[in-house]
């Protein structure tokens, strides 16, 4: 069974995600925890349920979804793994912080990426396994993941409960994510549960009966 742990962090209320089994294994989603209280919750909950993180995904490179990165690099080793068109908003992530919000971060951002994920790849952890299906829009590198078995899609800033993700930052396209949107999630089933990357979650059913942009 599927344990889902859901964590809003940062100061643009990113969800977070840690997913873990009865092997014990996990995998973080979007880690954008900026404050250390954030980073201290983010560790109190692996290692308080005896937790071993072997996979850290990013369903897209903005900064309010990497934040956190650096930290679990440093802590438990974990390399992002992300697709390779985002990769251009993970070297920049101060410039990305300036233009969003308009404040300077000199911060040092250093979380290598490790593999870079496409359509179809299996992530595995534990007993069960995540489907990555691309659906760029927001970013070019936009991707979600989907465990069929659970019936549950963590889809990031691609679709949310009755909206979808913003499109007019560098790399985004209406028309692509739209059509990804249609030809690829609306697909599953609707009783599939939706975990987005801001907000509540949502279902296949609800978002193809009342989304006013699908």
């Amino acid at each position: 069974m599927l344990t889902i742990k859901k964590l809003e962090i940062n100061p643009l209320l990113e969800n977070c995600y840690i997913l873990s089994d009865e092997s014990k294994e996990c995998v973080i989603i979007d880690c954008g925890a900026f404050y250390e209280q954030e980073k201290e919750a983010i560790k109190k909950y692996i290692t308080s349920n005896e937790l071993t993180p072997v996979h850290l995904l990013n369903t897209h490179l903005h900064f309010d979804h990497v934040w956190g990165n650096p930290y679990l690099y440093s802590d438990f080793g974990l390399m992002t793994e992300a697709s390779a068109r985002d990769i251009f908003l993970y070297n920049d992530v101060p410039g990305q912080i300036y233009q969003l919000i308009g404040e300077k971060w000199n911060e040092d951002f250093f979380a290598p990426i490790g593999k870079e994920l496409k359509e179809n790849d299996i992530i595995t952890f534990g007993n069960h396994q995540l489907k990555v299906i691309e659906t760029p829009g927001h970013t070019p590198g936009g991707i979600c993941f989907y465990c069929e078995e659970e019936g549950v899609l963590f889809s990031g800033d691609s679709i949310f409960y009755c909206s979808i993700g913003r499109t007019d930052l560098p790399g985004g396209s209406t028309e692509d994510l739209i059509n990804a949107i249609k030809e690829k999630i609306l697909e599953l089933p609707d009783n599939v549960k939706i975990y987005p990357g801001h907000g509540p979650a949502s279902d296949i059913k609800t978002e193809r009966k009342y989304n006013p942009y699908l």
